[in-house]
């Protein structure tokens, strides 16, 4: 069973958060739900989800196979203001997927360096917050270990990526059909 953490922090945006859960969770990921500040964390729509940890309760030797920032604003400039987060993401990207949406490719990743050299993509309007990084348009962006997002529209795209990277083709392939998405 692959392990996957997914950081939450007041103004994320449900559908990036939310989708990709769902479809990691069809696929058999243990997915854990990391609260910023609070177990109980509320939506840029004012959707209250509730987190199994608080992200500073976290052990620093814990190890995921992926972890994941949905975007929404401010959730993604609160997200980048945690250093717990900021410590996971790049502890993690040795290792692991980091994988983020939205706003949060620029807001949150760019800052530690790991969009440096990669192809990337983001909310437009977003590229604004890491001018040096050369987006694309795409909806999914896959450049090694990293992956992200342009927006809630892509959310199912971005999860079905992620279970395609940890699972394979088939898997998520089982879990597209399941949910008759793009049928």
């Amino acid at each position: 069973m692959k392990k996957v953490l997914v950081f939450l922090a007041e103004g994320f945006e449900e559908a990036e958060a939310l989708c990709p859960v769902d479809v990691l969770r069809r696929a058999g990921a243990d997915v854990t739900l990391a609260g910023v500040g609070s177990l109980d964390v509320r939506s840029s729509h004012g959707v209250t989800v509730h987190c199994s940890v608080l992200v500073e309760d976290i052990a620093k030797d814990e190890r995921w196979d992926a972890v994941f920032c949905p975007g929404g604003m401010p959730g993604a400039v609160n997200l980048a203001q945690c250093w717990d987060v900021n410590e996971i993401l790049i502890r993690s990207a040795q290792t692991g997927i980091v994988a983020a949406i939205c706003a949060s490719p620029a807001v949150v990743l760019a800052p530690l360096g790991l969009l440096t050299g990669r192809r990337a993509t983001c909310f437009p309007g977003c590229e604004s917050y890491a001018p040096d990084i050369p987006f694309l348009k795409d909806g999914v962006v896959r450049d090694g270990n990293i992956v992200t997002g342009k927006s809630a529209g892509w959310a199912f795209d971005l999860g079905l990526r992620l279970v395609e990277i940890l699972y394979g083709q088939e898997e998520s392939e089982k879990v597209r059909s399941a949910i008759y998405y793009k049928e």
